[in-house]
C-alpha cells in the first residue's frame, strides 16, 4: 500500500467505528485527510482495535516519522557533560525516552489536531498509546499527581519509552510549591529511567505553554534539577521555540 492508500484506509475505519462520522466526506487533498486522520485519532476514546488496522497504522506511521527526518541523539555535541540541547520535533528523536507533557488524565489530549506536545505525541505514537496509558490509569484508580512519572512504550515514535509527567498549572502568581513539583517532573522522570535501565532522556518544557509556567523560570528549575539529580542518564533538553532555544542557551553556558 501507498502512503495515500493507507491514510485512506485508516480513515475510513475510523469513521466506519464513531456512528456519528459514517457519513463523512473524506476530502481528496493530502492536507486535509491528514488533518482528518489526526483528529479521529485525537477523539478515539482508549479501547482495542483490530490487527489489520495496527499494522496498516503503523506501517503509516512510521513512514511519516521517516519523511519528517528522524535525529539520532548519538550525533549530537554535548553543551556540558552529559547534556544535550536540540531544537525540533522531539516525535522525531531517536533515543531512550521522550518526556511527554501530560494532563492529570494521563490519556492525551483529546482536543483535535491541538498543538501541544501531548497530542503531537500521542498521534504519532498511535492508538496504542492511550490505551496503554488508560489501562495504568485504571489500575492505579485515580488521577495522576503532580510532579510523578509514568512510563510506557513509544510504540510508533522511534524512541524506546515514553515518559509522562502531569507538570502545575500557573494560575496567577508562581508559588514555592509550583516550583518544587515542576523539579519533581524532572526528577520523578531521571529516577523512573534509572530504574529501567533507560540511558538517555529527552525532556520537552514541561508546564510552560498551555499550564502558563514562565519559560525562564521553568528552563532554570529544569536545568538545576537535571544537574542535580541525572547521574549516568544522558539528557537532552528539547527546544521547539527560537525563545526557548535562547534561554536554554543562556543557562548552559
Amino acid at each position: 500500500m501507498t502512503q495515500a492508500e493507507r491514510r485512506t484506509f485508516l480513515i475510513q475505519r475510523l469513521l466506519e467505528e464513531q456512528h456519528r462520522y459514517r457519513d463523512l466526506q473524506i476530502p481528496s487533498g493530502e492536507a486535509e485527510q491528514k488533518s482528518l486522520l489526526r483528529a479521529l485519532m485525537n477523539v478515539r476514546p482508549p479501547k482495542p482495535i483490530g490487527k489489520d488496522f495496527l499494522a496498516v497504522q503503523d506501517a503509516y506511521l512510521r513512514e511519516e516519522t521517516v519523511r519528517k527526518g528522524v535525529t539520532d541523539i548519538a550525533g549530537l555535541t554535548p553543551v556540558e557533560p552529559g547534556i544535550c540541547l536540540w531544537q525540533g520535533d522531539i516525535t522525531t528523536l531517536k533515543c531512550g525516552a521522550i518526556v511527554n507533557a501530560a494532563n492529570s488524565g494521563m490519556t492525551g489530549c483529546y482536543v483535535p489536531c491541538h498543538g501541544c506536545i501531548d497530542n503531537a505525541i500521542h498521534t504519532y505514537a498511535g492508538v496504542q498509546l492511550r490505551l496503554a496509558c488508560a489501562e495504568l490509569m485504571e489500575k492505579q484508580g485515580h488521577e495522576e499527581p503532580t510532579g510523578q512519572a509514568k512510563l510506557t512504550p513509544a510504540y510508533n515514535l522511534p524512541c524506546d519509552y515514553v515518559l509522562h509527567t502531569v507538570g502545575p498549572i500557573i494560575y496567577g502568581s508562581v508559588t514555592g510549591k509550583d516550583r518544587e513539583l515542576l523539579a519533581s517532573c524532572y526528577r520523578s522522570c531521571l529516577e523512573l529511567a534509572q530504574q529501567n535501565g533507560i540511558g538517555s532522556v529527552a525532556f520537552c518544557c514541561i508546564s510552560t505553554g498551555e499550564f502558563h509556567f514562565p519559560n525562564e523560570e521553568a528552563a532554570k528549575i529544569a536545568v538545576d534539577a537535571v544537574r542535580q539529580y541525572k547521574g549516568n542518564t544522558r539528557v537532552i533538553f528539547n527546544v521547539f521555540k527560537d525563545a526557548d532555544y535562547g534561554i536554554y542557551r543562556k543557562l548552559l553556558g
